[in-house]
């Protein structure tokens, strides 16, 4: 059994990664922010180890670090992918220097791979799919600072030789995603028979199902083959407008409630084109995403009858009045 470091395991995407981890017969180690929300990894506490370390304290990630002697670290602490997340100076702190402390940390104690979680918000807004070796218009406080962590993440593996692999995040859904995003919340309206609140129909996203993004990530980890500091975009490839995600949420779930456009305020970075090109990942890393759009929802709504106290929470995020 190896240990493995995961920031941000307590989140969306981590707390799948960490789930994962463990029926690989991994040891997972929790690097968390003090004060941290458990409730995503409450089911699985006596399966990992948790140590609340702030990421901004280089000589306490060290400590943390060598006490643990990891194999692998996986990095997906990160603050602004939200949209209500909008202090510039916590992303700046928690996506850059922290960034930058562990992966120092990282070469101190000496791990087999690092994988940074990117996103693909470092791009910026295109007119097409961008790969990996275009260079970055990231419009957004967020995009930037991301874009800055990937930098750093790049030239230190060149300057040090390391395993250090980025995985560019487009937009992951599926089981322990907030309940404000669209995906559930389109599932707790729908099983009310109504629709939440929806931004314009034109809207783009490249939905890729969390699953299939822990698969990424663990080949990542064990990719030996690309240059040091690979960038691998990880969606599906494919454009899926919010029109066409609900459309698709109707005819799956039965809603007959019609869509009422333009009743969510628009973000500062929706657009109408917004798409990987992912062929290095399929051709390098030997990933390609097995679910659909409509199979990722699919799972996700028997996951939802699955773990009806996960459902509870999800439905007392949203109002009944709500429609």
């Amino acid at each position: 059994m190896s240990r493995v470091v995961v920031t941000g395991g307590t989140g969306f995407v981590g707390a799948n990664l960490v789930r994962r981890l463990i029926r690989d017969g991994h040891h997972p180690a929790l690097l968390v922010r003090p004060g941290f929300s458990p409730w995503r990894i409450e089911s699985i506490r006596d399966q990992i180890t948790i140590h609340e370390v702030d990421l901004g304290d280089p000589q306490a990630v060290i400590a943390a670090l060598d006490s643990i002697c990891p194999t692998w670290i996986f990095h997906l602490a990160v603050y602004g992918a939200y949209s209500w997340q909008t202090d510039a100076e916590q992303m700046m702190q928690t996506n850059v220097v922290g960034t930058a402390n562990l992966l120092e940390a990282a070469f101190i104690v000496g791990v087999e791979a690092f994988v940074n979680v990117g996103s693909s918000s470092e791009y910026g807004r295109q007119d097409h799919a961008p790969a990996e070796t275009e260079p970055g218009k990231p419009d957004t406080p967020y995009g930037v600072t991301k874009a800055a962590a990937t930098e750093l993440c790049v030239s230190s593996a060149r300057l040090h030789g390391s395993r250090v692999r980025t995985a560019r995040l487009y937009s992951a859904y599926g089981p322990f995603e907030d309940p404000r995003r669209l995906i559930p919340s389109l599932i707790v309206h729908g099983s009310r028979g109504v629709l939440p609140p929806l931004v314009n129909p034109k809207t783009a996203r490249d939905f890729v199902f969390v699953e299939d993004v822990v698969d990424a990530l663990v080949l990542a980890a064990r990719d030996s083959s690309a240059e040091p500091g690979a960038i691998y975009n990880i969606g599906t490839g494919v454009q899926t407008t919010v029109g066409e995600a609900v459309d698709i949420a109707r005819r799956v779930m039965g809603i007959a409630a019609e869509p009422v456009w333009g009743t969510m305020a628009a973000r500062s970075w929706d657009t109408d084109t917004w798409v990987g090109d992912v062929r290095k990942s399929r051709e390098i890393l030997g990933w390609s995403p097995r679910r659909t759009f409509e199979d990722g929802l699919t799972e996700t709504l028997v996951w939802f009858t699955q773990h009806p106290a996960e459902r509870k929470r999800y439905e007392d995020a949203w109002p009944q009045s709500v429609s």
